[in-house]
């Protein structure tokens, strides 16, 4: 775990204290009336806010708390990541209030949501790939390229962002980069000396270059990065499939990393 911890803040026997950094993005007016660990994380601190509003409407929200640099910039981009999503389909992910730094503790960064309560079940694969086809659909990129505008993170792995006008550039790039964190975890192959030429200089060149040949291309889409079922889950309350924890990018809608897929029906 990326966390050295937070002493007086932590989600522990109901705790009402939060970093100022926290309280100062949380409803003006509110009272926290509780704080409890929430959650499961290989990286970070999860825990859920329960305030009073004003007007004495309850209201809870979801807290990641993660150390160091690294930790920042990976709130910083599950932060842009469900934003991204938030804006273009807000039933399909909860809200995202704000990124930051903790003013008591060193070097300690959080990421805050609005909290959805979640059945333990799996989504229902036809409504749930009808949501994950329009955010690909109605999704545009800013500028028309793969990529994304800041780094965002597969857990602690981080993503070849930089923005490409062609599919083929961006999936190379990305491979290269994703075969290269590979290699520097677990070190030389010899496997890899035979088979990472013919992947990059015969098999993507003819999968991928046909799709943006003779007139034809590949739109960018928002895709979510990271989706496996540990990150989709289904509203308590309206029973709707809901997605976070994304590290987003515009990509070919059906693109596939690090083994977790894009599941689609576009």
């Amino acid at each position: 775990m990326n966390y050295i911890g937070a002493e007086g803040v932590e989600f522990v026997g109901g705790n009402t204290k939060v970093d100022p950094s926290v309280a100062a993005v949380l409803p003006k007016g509110c009272q926290v009336v509780s704080t409890e660990g929430h959650g499961v994380s290989f990286w970070a601190n999860t825990g859920r806010i329960d305030v009073e509003l004003a007007d004495g409407t309850p209201q809870s929200f979801f807290l990641k708390v993660i150390s160091k640099e690294l930790g920042k910039n990976m709130v910083h981009g599950e932060f842009e990541s469900m934003r991204a999503i938030y804006t273009l389909l807000p039933d399909f992910a909860p809200k995202p209030i704000a990124w930051g730094t903790y003013g008591t503790t060193v070097d300690t960064h959080f990421f805050l949501c609005q909290y959805r309560d979640m059945i333990d079940e799996m989504p229902d694969p036809h409504k749930f790939t009808a949501r994950l086809a329009a955010l690909h659909q109605n999704s545009k990129s800013p500028n028309g390229k793969f990529g994304f505008h800041t780094t965002t993170y597969s857990g602690i792995l981080p993503q070849m962002n930089e923005w490409e006008e062609n599919w083929e550039t961006y999936f190379t790039k990305s491979m290269r980069w994703a075969l290269k964190l590979e290699l520097e975890a677990k070190g030389p192959n010899p496997e890899f000396d035979v088979l990472v030429p013919v992947l990059f200089d015969k098999v993507i060149p003819r999968l991928l270059r046909p799709l943006e040949s003779e007139g034809r291309s590949v739109k960018p889409s928002l895709v979510h990065g990271d989706l496996w079922y540990a990150n989709s889950g289904i509203d308590a309350n309206t029973g709707e499939s809901l997605i976070f924890d994304a590290c987003c990018f515009y990509a070919h809608n059906e693109c596939k990393f690090n083994g977790h897929s894009e599941a689609t029906e576009d």
